[in-house]
């Protein structure tokens, strides 16, 4: 059996379609403290309520930055199809992080590069995501195939790390997926 190359020696290379990144169909910057969605409690009366009471003041700063940003966007539709996303949540540093004196300012050398603490990443994740459906921005949270960024971040890092704010909150962006165009043979 005869083997065909991919390409040919003097063939050029096949046309590579623009890698410079797309604007994202939808960003918001959201300030305030992320709080998680997750764990409930049973109040009696078959009533459940969520553990962490910074759950709903997060939901609903979502829910009102969400949808400012959608109606600066003319002729915004309701995104739908599969997206990618990029959620960097931002929280500020324990005072125990800095240091004192003449270090004032600067984070101690023991302090940890991220928060490794609660709240959990994924419960962050999962309330935000709940925020957006509620606003209108996309039709189900469902339809998120991808995170291109998604972390914790201290805000010291605002200007070193894309997405993290000088205060607490989160960068929220939403890429429409494109299927890919055929290539004809």
């Amino acid at each position: 059996m005869e083997t065909v190359p991919l390409f040919a020696v003097d063939a050029p290379a096949p046309a590579v379609e623009d890698e410079a990144p797309k604007a994202p169909a939808f960003e918001v910057v959201v300030r305030g403290l992320p709080g998680p969605q997750g764990s409930k409690r049973h109040v009696g009366g078959g009533r459940m309520i969520e553990s962490s009471a910074k759950v709903k003041p997060w939901r609903e700063s979502v829910v009102w930055m969400a949808v400012a940003a959608r109606q600066k966007i003319k002729g915004f539709t309701k995104l739908d199809g599969p997206l990618a996303a990029d959620m960097v949540f931002c929280f500020d540093r324990p005072k125990g992080h800095m240091g004192t004196g003449r270090n004032a300012g600067l984070v101690r050398p023991s302090a940890p590069l991220r928060p490794d603490v609660t709240p959990d990443l994924s419960k962050l994740v999962r309330a935000t995501e709940d925020a957006l459906t509620t606003s209108g921005v996309y039709r189900d949270d469902a339809l998120i195939v991808e995170y291109r960024q998604l972390g914790k971040f201290y805000t010291t890092d605002h200007g070193l790390v894309p997405g993290v704010l000088d205060g607490p909150g989160c960068t929220i962006r939403l890429w429409r997926i494109e299927q890919p165009k055929a290539v004809e043979a």
